[in-house]
């Protein structure tokens, strides 16, 4: 009896097996970056004629609007088309998405000067830079970032429709300095694109990779009890195109952490004086110990720019093939 109860629960509680490969195309090359919302965001609010709309009382800044009038919009454009042919009745319904639940609200069309205004600022989508973490040479996923992309102004995470990413050129370095985060500047060519995003999660962006794999010779992944305090290097553009290999220690790792997995410092005098320390853009840059790609950096610790953190690689990939 208790034979058949032991195979019963192995039936119920089957182990997770993850589909990738053990061996990846570690990244470092930076990418543009850009993601179409589901729906309009509302990203603020502001006054018409000395007042707020006060047909907007229950929107708030971070929704969604995906329907105005029953109509199904997605862009700007869609959005204004619409109002345009309702200003004589001087109000529209809007359907908008807070937290995922649609609901439903009144938005007054108020007249300033010769235009038509709702009182709201929004967003279709949003641009940047970041870099590449890896990508599965055999489902061609790939994952990049290492954390979410929010919209700076609601601070909240961007639900995407759809993204690319594409080939980016570093111009030049904005230098980090305690409290104040540097950056990465870059031209951008958006004809030249690797990918589409599918997924914006607190792991990284990731989706498949549709352009010519990178002729770059494959690297073990390391699980997450394989990473050790000390030396390891990051991989990371500085100019142009390059992908360049610099000096960290790791100073500690925490396996509970959802993300912030790895806390390191910059030990390499070059990239300090480049950069001085981690700037924006360098998210999602590939860590390396022991020939093994373990993690990827995610955040830079904004009082102190040599140092930040580190989400394992092990994540990324699990999350990747979810």
């Amino acid at each position: 009896m208790k034979k058949w109860l032991y195979i019963l629960i192995l039936l119920l509680f089957p182990m997770q097996v993850w589909a990738y490969s053990q061996y990846i195309i570690p990244g470092g090359e930076t990418l543009g970056i850009e993601v179409n919302s589901k729906g309009i965001m509302i990203i603020g609010f502001y006054q018409i004629n000395g007042e707020y709309n006060k047909g907007m009382p229950n929107l708030r800044a971070g929704d969604y609007i995906i329907k105005v009038d029953g109509e199904e919009i997605s862009t700007i454009k869609e959005l204004t088309a619409i109002i345009e042919n309702k200003v004589e009745e001087g109000q529209v319904e809007i359907t908008y998405l807070r937290n995922g639940e649609e609901r439903k609200s009144i938005l007054n069309l108020i007249k300033d000067e010769d235009v038509y205004k709702t009182g709201l600022y929004v967003k279709d989508s949003i641009t940047g830079i970041g870099t590449i973490s890896y990508i599965d040479p055999e489902t061609k996923i790939y994952g990049a970032l290492g954390h979410e992309i929010v919209e700076a102004n609601t601070n909240s995470i961007v639900e995407i429709k759809s993204g690319m990413i594409f080939r980016n050129y570093i111009t030049g370095i904005e230098k980090s300095a305690s409290g104040i985060p540097g950056s990465k500047n870059a031209k951008f060519y958006y004809n030249t694109q690797y990918g589409h995003i599918t997924k914006n999660t607190s792991f990284g962006i990731f989706g498949s990779y549709e352009a010519d794999l990178p002729n770059k010779e494959l690297m073990e992944v390391a699980s997450s009890n394989e990473v050790k305090l000390g030396e390891a290097e990051i991989y990371t553009v500085l100019s142009g195109e390059k992908v360049e290999k610099f000096k960290i220690n790791i100073t500690a790792i925490n396996e509970n952490a959802k993300v912030k997995n790895i806390t390191y410092e910059i030990v390499d005098e070059n990239l300090i004086e480049a950069t001085g320390g981690i700037v924006q853009g360098m998210s999602g840059s590939p860590i390396i110990q022991n020939n093994k790609i373990i993690g990827a950096v995610t955040h830079v610790i904004i009082d102190n720019p040599l140092s930040g953190y580190g989400i394992f690689i092990t994540s990324m990939l699990k999350e990747g093939e979810k």
